[in-house]
This record gives structure tokens, C-alpha cells and sequence, in this order.
């Protein structure tokens, strides 16, 4: 994977979760839900880890 794709914005993140911008936003700043990395003004995600948050709140079924 390359740098540029490992690093995601925030719009991304809401796009692949489900999650709110505003949420997010609060998140962060309550510093709970995804880690993120903050650089400059802007906050970036690591792909993995917003895979690994899902991953974490996946509920398991009897599968038929």
C-alpha cells in the first residue's frame, strides 16, 4: 500500500463507517472512538485502523 492511501480524511472515514462528520469530530475531541493522526490543521485516519475499529464491532450470527 502506498503512503497517500494509507492516510484517509475524515470524509472517507465517515463514508466507509457510517459515521457522522459531527460525530467524528466529537469524538476526537472527547478522544474516544478511531485513533487519528493530527497534522497541521487537518486530522487523518489510518486505513487500517478504521478497519480494525469495524472489525471490533462486528457481531457474530448463526449462519443458516
Amino acid at each position: 500500500m502506498e503512503i497517500n492511501q494509507m492516510f484517509i480524511t475524515e470524509k472517507e472515514v465517515s463514508k466507509i463507517t457510517g459515521i457522522a462528520l459531527s460525530t467524528l469530530r466529537n469524538r476526537r475531541f472527547h478522544r474516544t472512538g478511531i485513533n487519528f493522526y493530527k497534522i497541521g490543521r487537518s486530522c487523518k485516519y489510518r486505513y487500517d485502523d478504521v478497519i480494525a475499529f469495524m472489525e471490533k464491532r462486528k457481531i457474530k450470527t448463526d449462519q443458516i
